[in-house]
Parts: C-alpha cells; structure tokens; sequence
C-alpha cells in the first residue's frame, strides 16, 4: 500500500459524519504520492522544484505518477504538481481501490464520492490503513488533518513548539514539525496552500454567483 490509498481509505473509513470533497481529497492525494515518490529516492524536493532521479516501475496508480514527473529543467514546482496531477485523482483512487476489491458499492454505504456510494472492505489493506491511522503515523495524520479529518485533534489538544533559534527560518518548517524531513513538510505545507487557494476560489465563485442572482432578482 502508499499513503494516497491508505489515505483514501480512511477518508471513506470515517464515514459521512466527516466529509471531504473530491477537490480537497484529490490534492491531498497528489502530496501523498509526492510523499512516498520522495520516500523511494525516485524524486528529491530542492527549494519549491521537484528533481527526478533514475527512472524506476512502480506499480498501479503510483506508477502513474512517477511516469509523469517532469524530467526536464527548470523542473515542476511542488504547487504545480498539486494542481495537474492533482485532477480527477480522486476518483482514479476510488476506481482502483473498487477494482483491487478494497471498496465496495453499496446502498447507504459510508461516503458518497459523486454519484457512487463506497465503503471499505474487510481486507488486511483496510487493516493495515486503520492501523497507520490509529497509531497517528504523522505524515497519514497531518494530510488527513489538512482535508479536515482528525484536525480537531491538533486544535484541542495543542502542543507547545519551542522557541526558534537566533538565525533559524521560521514558516512551514516551524508549522509541520514532527514529519521526519525538510521535503515531506514542504510538500504537506504546499498542500495546505493549495487547499487554501481552492477554498478561496469556491468563496469567490459563490459571491460571484450570488450577485448574479441578486441582479437578476432585482429590487
């Protein structure tokens, strides 16, 4: 399994007590795999550029994104990838997923991913995705927290950062500690931007579509 599945699959393993839309999970899902591409040594994350190293296989949907990293200089920005590879991710999850057996359609299930009703099967995937999520591995937690799952777990319960040192950078460092290394905090904080930026372009939409309903309403 990779973090984009096990994070999948506890986005649907929550229920729809916690919802989380398809844009919000898909760029998350585009971090996750950035995550584990850093992990294997197949990409490095240098200042905001993701560098390619050999080429390697990699299977199912992961395979995918490693077959479209950009190889060529100046490099993809890490906020760039978000975004493209970041389309439609989502529901590619969700078809693999349903295609390995790992989820199951069925009526009244536990969350509703467009017109398709989902919920986890039994396996030992499914199993071992609970796991990472009940132990609080940090980098499942904090891209789980940044789609709103688990977050009020870090509100209630903060915990207190030391003071920076004389001539230290502060920012997303600082924000995200705990998660092992400088490429996995700057790729969960991009996904934060990100998630951010999105939310940011639903209000305007929103406000935008209101006036619109608001002159032609009329006085």
């Amino acid at each position: 399994m990779t973090t984009a599945r096990d994070l999948f699959l506890t986005v649907v393993d929550q229920g729809p007590e916690h919802p989380v839309g398809q844009g919000d999970l898909s760029l998350a899902l585009a971090g996750a795999e950035l995550i584990d591409l850093v992990g294997a040594g197949a990409v490095a994350v240098e200042l905001d550029r993701i560098r390619p190293g050999e080429p390697a296989t990699y299977d199912g949907v992961l395979g995918e994104a490693a077959a479209g990293l950009v190889r060529q200089e100046p490099y993809e920005r890490v906020e760039d990838w978000l975004w493209r590879r970041g389309q439609d991710l989502a529901a590619t999850y969700q078809a693999a997923l349903e295609q390995d057996g790992e989820l199951t359609r069925q009526r009244g299930g536990r969350l509703s991913l467009g017109a398709k009703r989902v919920t986890p099967a039994d396996t030992p995937a499914r199993r071992a995705a609970a796991d990472r999520w009940n132990e609080r591995e940090p980098v499942l937690a904090a891209l789980a927290a940044a789609v709103g799952i688990g977050a009020e777990e870090a509100v209630s319960e903060p915990e207190p950062e030391p003071e920076p040192e004389a001539g230290s950078e502060s920012g997303a460092g600082s924000e995200f500690g705990g998660l092992g290394d400088e490429a996995t905090t700057a790729v969960v904080a991009a996904v934060h931007d990100a998630l951010m930026e999105l939310e940011a372009v639903r209000q305007r939409r929103s406000i935008e579509n209101a006036a619109f309903a608001n002159l032609w309403r009329g006085p």
